[in-house]
């Protein structure tokens, strides 16, 4: 009995058992994305089209506050221009806005689809899936929009920027795990949202969108070991200051992925058969 525990365990901690049954179900991750997606803007006149228009006025807000208030820099070099330092925070903005966006609704994903907790044949892991896939659409939008503007008006693209996908993997790994998480948790604490909201304005701030991780101060140093700014500073070094990568660092992204993901599903499908009880 306890050997079988074991093997059950490491079954849902194993990424490889996780992936296999994510493909299983990848035609209904497909349409839960697309709706998620649809939810968003639904009922706008502009619809999907304020994907793109979202991060832009965001970016221009923060860049007015940054570059033309505060007149910052990030000190990458004595050629380094106010353009520089907006796509700089672009990026960083790119990816906390994953970020926060999967802390906000993953909480609720479950709490709000009642229905599909009492059909016992529904993979209910495959719902915070989609809202991961959602936000990563939208990251991935706003990449596309960062691209474009660091070639036409930046220091332009080289082939690291090929990197691009391999940094932002163990982002998406880490927030399928903490969306699994945060679901499970969302269930039985329903204050669980008005938490991640204080949290994810705490997290842009902490994760060096507006500031080099240089600038952190060595009482604070443990911030160094945020993934997310982590992910920031990799994909601005490919992106805009032409650094190579750093193996070490991806390393670590990759094993904080794999390890959030793991663990996340495992507690999901853990607390799973309670669902029903509490719903």
């Amino acid at each position: 009995m306890i050997l079988y525990q074991q093997e059950s365990v490491w079954r849902l901690l194993n990424p490889a058992s996780v992936a296999v049954q994510l493909w299983r179900q990848r035609g209904l991750l497909k349409q839960l994305t697309q709706r998620n997606v649809e939810l968003r803007h639904k009922g706008s006149h502009l619809g999907i089209v304020w994907s793109l228009v979202s991060p832009l006025l965001t970016f221009g807000v923060y860049v007015f506050v940054f570059v033309g208030v505060f007149e910052g820099r990030f000190g990458s070099g004595p050629k380094e221009t106010a353009m520089d330092f907006a796509l700089g925070v672009f990026v960083g903005l790119s990816v906390i806005q994953f970020a926060v966006e999967t802390l906000s609704l993953a909480p609720q994903v479950i709490v709000t689809n009642p229905n599909l907790v009492k059909k016992v044949v529904f993979p209910l892991e495959v719902l915070p899936v989609a809202v991961v896939s959602a936000a990563f659409f939208h990251c991935v939008i706003a990449f596309g929009l960062v691209l474009l503007a660091t070639a036409f008006f930046g220091p332009g693209l080289t082939w690291a920027v090929l990197w691009l996908p391999v940094i932002l993997m163990p982002t998406f790994l880490l927030g399928l795990g903490i969306a699994w998480l945060l679901a499970a948790v969302g269930v039985f604490l329903r204050d669980m949202v008005q938490i991640v909201q204080l949290f994810s304005l705490l997290l842009t701030f902490m994760s060096a969108t507006f500031y080099p991780a240089s600038k952190i101060p060595v009482a604070l140093s443990f911030l160094k070991w945020n993934p997310l700014l982590i992910t920031v500073e990799m994909a601005r070094d490919v992106l805009l200051w032409h650094r190579p990568v750093s193996v070490g660092a991806l390393g670590y992204l990759f094993l904080v992925g794999l390890a959030g993901c793991a663990v996340g599903h495992a507690f999901f499908c853990r607390m799973k058969p309670a669902f029903a009880d509490v719903l």
